[in-house]
């Protein structure tokens, strides 16, 4: 069974400006290596064999700097949204015939993580997602119980932004433009997604002062 991930790196970085006005934010760096190279080099190591990328703001950038992934090990290819700008659902249901048939791993290109991708489930049902107790001054995003995830006025967890989704998930949803949470609750209500909790190293650098925090821990 071949291994893929999709990363998604087709956002502006609105919140990490004005780094993101000539950078694209997949490639800012911290502490030397860029985001986006981090992933690669720990989803290579997991077993992990082709990626694809979604590309929209400054996507050239990213693909002149990966190229089509031999220096990593890894087979790249990229699925480009320019003009488009889908959201986050929208990306992956355009990407879905560069990714198969199977369960395929989703990660968002702003987290920094030491999560090992190994240890995630090869077969899930619509969708199996890593969650985080929630870190200081986030509202969280669900709970979970009995390993199914629950919508909750009280939602201790903070979801990663990395999990594994199988391609049915995404197969009634219309193309074009849709975000991916609004789709996540209502088959989070059906019962459909499980999860599972990560205690480990997790940061969304999603603003400047998270880069900064970051880049202070030496990670």
């Amino acid at each position: 069974m071949v291994l893929k991930a999709i990363i998604l790196a087709a956002g502006k970085g609105t919140r990490l400006k004005p780094l993101t006005n000539h950078t694209p934010k997949a490639l800012i760096s911290v502490n030397g290596e860029s985001l986006i190279e981090r992933h690669l080099y720990a989803l290579k190591s997991a077993g992990y064999q082709e990626i694809v990328i979604n590309l929209c703001y400054l996507g050239e950038l990213i693909e002149q700097k990966l190229k089509n992934g031999a220096q990593y090990g890894l087979k790249i290819s990229y699925s480009k949204e320019y003009g488009k700008e889908l959201e986050t659902a929208g990306g992956i249901k355009q990407a879905l015939p560069l990714l198969g048939n199977q369960p395929f791993l989703v990660i968002n290109a702003d987290i920094l993580t030491d999560f090992p991708f190994d240890k995630l489930p090869k077969n899930v049902g619509e969708a199996h997602l890593i969650l985080t107790p929630n870190p200081r001054n986030y509202s969280g995003d669900f709970n979970l119980r009995a390993g199914l995830l629950t919508n909750e006025k009280h939602a201790p967890y903070t979801y990663c932004g990395i999990g594994v989704y199988n391609p049915a998930f995404f197969s009634k949803i219309p193309d074009g433009k849709i975000a991916l949470g609004k789709i996540l609750r209502e088959k989070v209500d059906k019962k459909l997604v499980t999860g599972q909790l990560y205690t480990g190293v997790w940061h969304d650098v999603g603003t400047t002062e998270r880069l900064e925090a970051v880049t202070q821990l030496r990670y």
